[in-house]
């Protein structure tokens, strides 16, 4: 019999594609997640979060946030927002957020289906940041008890342009929340870029400014499978862990989840994979902008960039292999660095883009 090939040949790999800078979802597992999963791999622990892993990644999150809050392991960042969401809303309250908002246009209604109808009334807003004005627009327009009733403001930290709220956007939205008795819920799948592009402790633009709920993002910072959905007003978190089990989020190997974050928050691993992912982003906008002469649309405040493509570049560049996707129409595509992606990435990726 023929034998068959165990190895990819440099020419299949090349002909595979180039996925570096489809998403920071594409990368693989950091070294110290993957440790940590060994370590947890020998010997046995208890099931459903009842194990001395789980016990310490709370702690940690409590030390972390500086405040005494309720931690929960997810698989996902829909599952977080989703069952976040449900905990806060009644099926006759509705949630504003932007209209770019990942609970918007990515997850599948989700937020209404797990909320049991609940409503998304969507506003508009520079930058995926939700306006303020244009919010107070969209709420005073509800026909009282005839519409959904406003209960939570969602924002995106950072944004899903890339941006990064400030504290002083975060303070304001938290006021407007808090004068019309809503909550607040922050979608912090890259929570982490946001905190290494402030340089700021989580603790000053979440509980502090008057974030009710952060969904933290560890899949995107070099995680396998693990957020955190964290509750900073314990009592809005009463009986979630019987939300997640309905909802097929209660892992019985919670070990294995709680591992990840572990590995991530020892010595600070998920602010250095943060840190690292935006200076490449940094980078990668530099060498586009002055080599290749592309235009950056927005603000490289994360690891997500927005870069103007003629139609043809474009083309050209995913027959050679390169994933990317087409953001905002007709001619503005999304490239994203991770805790992955090296220098020889983007010199390779601004090579073909002046070939």
């Amino acid at each position: 019999m023929p034998r068959v090939a165990t190895s990819i040949s440099k020419i299949e790999m090349e002909r595979a594609g180039h996925h570096e800078f489809a998403s920071d979802n594409t990368a693989g597992i950091c070294p110290e997640v993957l440790t940590a999963l060994e370590e947890v791999n020998h010997g046995a622990a208890e099931s459903y979060g009842a194990d001395q892993w789980t016990s310490r990644v709370r702690e940690s999150v409590r030390d972390l946030f500086e405040t005494d809050c309720d931690a929960y392991l997810v698989f996902n960042g829909t599952a977080a927002n989703a069952l976040a969401l449900a905990q806060l809303c009644q099926p006759f309250h509705s949630v504003v957020c932007h209209d770019r908002a990942h609970i918007q246009t990515d997850e599948c209604g989700a937020p209404e289906f797990f909320t049991r109808g609940s409503k998304l009334l969507l506003v508009g807003g520079d930058g995926g940041k939700i306006d303020i004005d244009a919010a107070d627009v969209v709420i005073a327009s509800q026909p009282g008890v005839h519409a959904h009733k406003p209960r939570v403001i969602s924002i995106t930290q950072a944004t899903e342009f890339g941006t990064v709220y400030t504290r002083d956007e975060i303070a304001a939205v938290a006021e407007f929340a808090r004068q019309r008795e809503m909550f607040v819920h922050m979608d912090g799948a890259r929570f982490a870029n946001a905190i290494a592009s402030l340089s700021c402790s989580p603790n000053e633009i979440t509980w502090k400014l008057g974030v009710d709920v952060l969904c933290f993002g560890g899949t995107k910072n070099g995680a396998v499978a693990a957020e955190l959905v964290i509750f900073f007003k314990k009592e809005l978190s009463r009986e979630f862990d019987y939300r997640l089990k309905q909802a097929g989020q209660l892992a019985s190997k919670t070990s294995f989840l709680a591992a990840q974050w572990l590995g991530l928050l020892k010595n600070e691993v998920w602010l250095r994979n943060a840190q690292h992912a935006n200076a490449m982003t940094r980078k990668l906008a530099e060498r586009l902008r002055a080599a290749a002469k592309i235009d950056i649309v927005l603000p490289a405040e994360a690891n997500a960039l927005f870069v103007r493509l003629p139609e043809q570049l474009a083309r050209d560049l995913n027959s050679r292999g390169w994933h990317f996707y087409k953001y905002i129409e007709p001619d503005v595509y999304r490239v994203m660095c991770s805790w992955a992606t090296t220098d020889t990435d983007i010199e390779r990726f601004v090579g073909d883009v002046l070939r």
